[in-house]
């Protein structure tokens, strides 16, 4: 902890949020308990229902009951920092303790974003090749695309946090942010951040791009697959088993590209609220997403909460 403190020429960060105005305060801390404990239980409800109903032991459910779990752990990292800063004067998150967060938060994130990738090849093959489906998407494929989805995303975290953390913090201390992410961070920088910006835009790219291609390959195949299909009827139930899918991707990945995607200089409040889409609101509505427009979904929660009422 005394070498990071050296390095970085800070001890501590404050994080300002959303609004520094004290009148807001309570508030949002009561507006993000409340998206929380929505996150938790509806992804938690997911989780058990899969596991309790023997239909839903299928790839696209096993891909979603990790989604649900990866979406807990990610929403954990974020929220709770925020709503003890709501409460607290001095909104302080110390330098290990930033970086720890903005590791965990880039290594959920991205595991969302490899496993909505895994999700998408899975409908691809459902609908492109249903004849080899129960070949090619059999247990063991399935757990080795939920491992690489887990494990990569980690060594990508890792990267950027190392090089993070060879940067020297002495002109403030002030992140203009919900937590601790890599812009508003190296915007308080005063040694080069060359190689960390030149980092983002390479190996950052290709790793954020990556998945969200395969996604696009995979529907562009499944639309020319669909509107080969002749009846209306079995256009609309290939449609269906993806729209849930298709609206969870276009929501995760708008926000992230929105942020991500422009100059460091231009990072501003407009960029807080958009990292809130994809890192809190994604994950509260993803289970209100995936039962709503989903016959066998919505009949495992029944299933599960006529059975906790019994």
């Amino acid at each position: 902890m005394e070498r990071l403190n050296q390095t970085s020429g800070v001890s501590e960060f404050i994080l300002l949020g959303l609004s520094s105005r004290p009148e807001d305060q309570k508030p949002l801390f009561t507006l993000f308990l409340i998206m929380y404990l929505v996150t938790v239980t509806g992804n938690l409800l997911i989780i058990l229902a899969i596991n309790s109903d023997p239909q839903l032991h299928t790839p696209m459910y096993f891909f979603l009951s990790f989604l649900s779990f990866i979406d807990i752990c990610f929403s954990t990292t974020i929220v709770p920092r925020m709503l003890v800063n709501f409460l607290s004067e001095k909104k302080t998150i110390s330098y290990a303790g930033c970086l720890t967060q903005m590791y965990f938060t880039y290594a959920l994130g991205n595991t969302d974003s490899y496993l909505l990738a895994a999700m998408a090849y899975d409908r691809y093959v459902a609908i492109c090749d249903p004849f080899h489906y129960i070949t090619i998407m059999s247990r063991r494929p399935c757990v080795l695309l939920v491992a690489f989805s887990c494990s990569l995303p980690h060594l990508h975290s890792l990267l950027h946090i190392l090089l993070l953390n060879q940067l020297t913090f002495c002109n403030s201390n002030v992140v203009h942010h919900l937590f601790c992410d890599i812009n508003p961070l190296l915007k308080l920088s005063c040694s080069s951040i060359f190689v960390n910006d030149l980092t983002i835009k390479t190996e950052g790219l290709v790793f954020w791009v990556t998945p969200f291609l395969c996604i696009v390959f995979s529907y562009v195949r499944i639309l020319i697959t669909v509107l080969r299909i002749p009846s209306a009827a079995g256009k609309r139930k290939a449609f269906s088993t993806c729209g849930s899918h298709f609206t969870v991707v276009i929501l995760f990945y708008g926000s992230i590209f929105y942020v991500y995607l422009q100059p460091l200089s231009s990072y501003n409040v407009r960029d807080r609220v958009a990292t809130i889409v994809y890192t809190v609101l994604s994950s509260m509505l993803n289970p209100f997403i995936y039962s709503l427009r989903n016959k066998d979904m919505k009949r495992g929660l029944g299933k599960l909460l006529g059975r906790r009422k019994s």
